[in-house]
């Protein structure tokens, strides 16, 4: 059983390797700008005119800027949404490079993403902990049964929202521990969480995704997957920070850990 945990989890690191260095992964990031920053209208080293307007964004371009929506050459305006897919599937791009329409908190912004960023040619790769069967346990998950939100402190320094639906419960090195967690589309949960080697040994915090709870409420907790989250590869990414009561008192030394220098 353990054998086949292990392989599971070399493969399952193979895929998140592939998932990093992408094109469009994580590491391709090189912007984050927000629209009301640049009145003119201006988005730094991003072709066209960018504007709010009834809670949408608005593009302007004329051909000679190069811009395409959908993949067709694009020139006049149009009105745009949030970008809901992965980046690589952003309907405005410049050549190679994709601009992701984003907002939060009903302020509307624009991420550039560009295969040749220099973050893909110089990654090193990812520290990570070979897997190790005391670090999957038993949890079990209780939902709050109504929708919460909690400020918390964003990795650009602005707080902004964060829902949180339940309650992980799980018992690791023998102790009773706790995280706040979030509820996916999918029924999958996620945490952001630190413990006593962030910072020391490992990155500030790190992300956890548990499979969704059966009808008992029952999952596993694997720590072996617990994953850097996307600001430790570009800092323009706006990662919140582990909400009240998900910072364990314990020493997870397991999963990615950091970038490896």
């Amino acid at each position: 059983m353990t054998t086949d945990a292990s392989e599971d989890w070399k493969h399952w690191q193979e895929r998140r390797a592939a998932a990093v260095t992408a094109p469009y992964g994580p590491l391709s990031l090189t912007g984050t700008h927000w629209v009301e920053d640049y009145p003119e209208g201006r988005l730094p080293d991003i072709p066209g005119l960018w504007g709010v307007k009834d809670d949408s964004v608005v593009l302007t371009a004329v051909a000679e800027e190069g811009l395409s929506v959908d993949g067709v050459p694009f020139t006049g305006e149009i009105v745009l949404g949030a970008d809901r897919g992965p980046a690589g599937g952003a309907r405005v791009g410049h050549g190679d490079r994709r601009f992701v329409v984003l907002v939060r908190e009903e302020v509307w912004g624009v991420r550039r993403h560009d295969p040749a960023a220099p973050a893909r040619t110089v990654f090193a790769g990812i520290e990570a902990t070979p897997y190790d069967a005391r670090w999957s346990v038993p949890g079990h998950f209780t939902p709050y049964g109504e929708s919460r939100t909690v400020r918390v402190e964003n990795a650009d320094g602005v707080t902004r929202g964060l829902p949180v639906g339940g309650i992980l419960a799980f018992t690791l090195d023998g102790q009773d521990l706790t995280l706040q967690v979030s509820v996916e589309s999918d029924g999958s949960l996620w945490a952001v969480f630190s413990d006593s080697t962030s910072g020391n040994g490992s990155y500030r915090f790190r992300f956890l995704r548990p499979a969704a709870p059966d009808a008992q409420g029952r999952t596993t907790v694997d720590f072996n997957r617990a994953v850097l989250p996307p600001c430790a590869f570009a800092a323009s990414f706006l990662c919140p920070l582990p909400p009240p009561g998900n910072t364990l008192g314990v020493a997870v030394a397991a999963g990615e850990r950091r970038l490896v220098v």
